[in-house]
């Protein structure tokens, strides 16, 4: 199975080499990778040049969100299982091979699995778990969003919800999934894929209440959808509410690696992290 990776990038040229490499490194012969600049005007398209006889495309033009951005970049492949990776983020050696492993053995059609949060130098600030028993559940009730860096599916999975919805400009990440996981079969897989990087001015961070504010639009209109009764609706949505509440503050502290934590992610590969003791 061939993998297709694309990379939205708006300004972005300090943490864009690192991000590109990390791709190119997990790619094998047949793998796309298409990077779409959103007009930048800080240097990083001449970057991209030199890399453009190891992509498969790049363009780079004003758009109105990333998520515009990503579905013009998956429009330019064709590859069966299909990721994305923000500028700034990284792909973990061997994590695109583990993927295609991983979709193989469990035959879902969307897996997610573990990332690392990094700083700006690259080291290890923290372990998160994307363990849950039903995403569909989590996200639909929760309002729980999975490790973005660290998932992956099928491209006719993908088709069949429609793709990315270009009119949402937060959450288009949490609207994609949870429709997916509607449709589809989603599987847990305990592998560190990619690490988050924290870095100043960061977009998920300045625009936390715009992105939960359109996260419960579209969480409303899915839950409205739905033929249950309201009260049992009400029931299922506080107790994933508390689930979800328990992560954050319990959950991740007792799955946290501390050895790990100031190690430049670089020397750290594909494979499993989480404590042994809190395996399910």
């Amino acid at each position: 199975m061939k993998v297709c990776v694309v990379t939205p990038s708006f300004n972005m040229q300090n943490y864009l080499r690192p991000t590109i490499e990390s791709v190119l490194a997990n790619l094998l012969p047949g793998d796309e990778y298409f990077i779409v600049d959103g007009g930048s005007g800080d240097g990083s398209t001449e970057l991209i040049r030199t890399y453009e006889n190891r992509l498969t495309g790049w363009l780079s033009e004003p758009d109105r969100c990333y998520a515009e951005a990503l579905a013009k970049g998956f429009a330019h492949t064709s590859a069966e299982i299909m990721c994305w990776i923000n500028t700034g983020d990284l792909l973990l050696s061997g994590a695109l091979q583990t993927a295609r492993r991983a979709l193989e053995s469990t035959r879902a059609e969307l897996i997610f699995g573990d990332d690392f949060y990094i700083d700006e130098a690259g080291r290890v600030l923290g372990f998160s778990r994307g363990y849950v028993s039903s995403l569909r559940d989590i996200m639909l009730y929760g309002g729980w969003t999975p490790l973005q860096d660290a998932c992956f599916w099928r491209r006719d999975l993908y088709d069949r919800v429609g793709g990315l919805d270009r009119n949402l400009r937060y959450a288009a990440d949490y609207d994609l999934f949870l429709r997916m996981a509607l449709a589809g079969t989603c599987t847990y897989v305990p592998e560190t894929f990619s690490a988050f990087r924290r870095h100043s001015g960061q977009k998920s961070i300045a625009n936390s209440r715009e992105y939960g504010a359109e996260r419960e639009k579209v969480r409303k209109r899915e839950l409205a959808r739905l033929p249950e009764r309201l009260p049992r609706k009400k029931i299922r949505v506080a107790w994933h509410m508390s689930a979800v509440r328990w992560r954050v503050h319990v959950s991740q502290r007792i799955w946290q690696r501390n050895d790990l934590i100031g190690r430049p992610v670089d020397e750290l590969a594909s494979a499993r992290y989480w404590p042994a003791a809190s395996r399910p």
